[in-house]
């Protein structure tokens, strides 16, 4: 990338007028300013980056009370900031070639479409001076929460106008995105599994182990024959915290399970049983049966095929975003100094 001194100087004299302006006044008033990015010609002041690390700063806070953990998770915010405030100079650099503007009447309505959505979630009345209420507590003035809707906006004009003709989705764009969609809902949703575990010992001679999986396979010709599985896992169960619980630990997510357990509860209907399968649990062999007791809630493709076009776009133009970014840094001169 060819270096721009005369950028550089623009750079450090606004900065250093910026410093002296800070120290104006009372010795006590003292504000130490530097440049902690330069995009083009146009610096990125600390004072900056600390205005909209504010509301993150607070949540940081929230989070944990311990001071080393504050300023690790804080160094992390101020690095993903300062790249996304780098992305933003690029923007308006863009905004402004091409005469895209948001007066203040789009940032009002931005801040009420924001407290509809709000409403239709909860269910209850909310306002756009109930959302500003909200964004106070959260450590941001609206001045601040204006400017980022401000933004928001900006960006969506920019990104129709200079990213939206890069993408273009098809029906099998929207079984991707699917695909992606179920299993996310798979591995969060809650389900209760009974389980009866045999365990196989490593010292088992060939044949003991054989008459093991004879066991396995005879207990599951019991239970599909109508015996009670609760018994069965009373009498046959290795696993003894679960024996008065009827095999169940509960309903849990189930991405929480391990993987060969996973793919078992999701190839077995719910109240049927699983064929017996050997997995290993650590150092140890263990021959398990399974019975879901609930089915997956995914709904088929065609009942949310809208939706899910709606999310390939979506997911589109972000990695088109991302393209359309680099390109501009490729021609920008971008200098970090934090």
């Amino acid at each position: 990338m060819r270096l721009r001194p005369f950028s550089i100087a623009l750079a450090a004299a606004a900065a250093v007028l910026l410093a002296l302006l800070a120290v104006a006044g009372p010795a006590r008033a003292t504000i130490v300013e530097r440049v902690i990015a330069v995009v083009g010609e146009r610096p990125i002041l600390w004072t900056e980056l600390l205005r909209r690390a504010k509301s993150g700063r607070v949540q940081i806070r929230m989070q944990t009370k311990d001071a080393n953990v504050i300023g690790v998770q804080e160094q992390e915010m101020y690095k993903e900031l300062l790249d996304r405030m780098i992305d933003d100079r690029m923007e308006e650099q863009q905004a402004d070639r091409a005469h895209i503007t948001v007066p203040p009447d789009e940032v009002d309505r931005g801040i009420a479409n924001i407290a509809a959505q709000a409403q239709a979630q909860q269910g209850r009345a909310v306002t756009p001076a109930d959302i500003l209420e909200e964004v106070a507590h959260r450590g941001m003035t609206e001045s601040e929460f204006r400017e980022e809707i401000h933004r928001q906006i900006l960006e969506g004009k920019l990104i129709e106008l200079r990213v939206r003709p890069r993408v273009h989705v098809n029906d099998q764009d929207g079984r991707r995105a699917y695909a992606r969609y179920a299993q996310d809902m798979v591995d969060h949703e809650t389900m209760e599994v009974r389980i009866l575990a045999l365990r196989l010992r490593p010292n088992l001679s060939k044949g003991e182990r054989n008459l093991r999986l004879a066991l396995a396979q005879d207990i599951v010709r019991r239970a599909r024959g109508g015996e009670d599985f609760c018994a069965l896992i009373t009498q046959f169960s290795d696993d003894v915290s679960t024996r008065t619980t009827c095999g169940s630990r509960g309903a849990q997510p189930l991405g929480a399970l391990v993987p060969q357990i996973q793919e078992l509860v999701r190839q077995t209907k719910a109240g049927t049983y699983s064929d017996p399968v050997s997995i290993l649990m650590g150092q140890e062999e263990v021959v398990l049966i399974l019975m879901p007791m609930g089915e997956s809630k995914v709904p088929p493709f065609e009942d949310v095929k809208s939706e899910m076009m709606q999310r390939a776009l979506m997911e589109g133009l972000e990695a088109a975003r991302k393209q359309w970014l680099q390109e501009l840094r490729r021609n920008v001169y971008v200098d970090i100094r934090l």
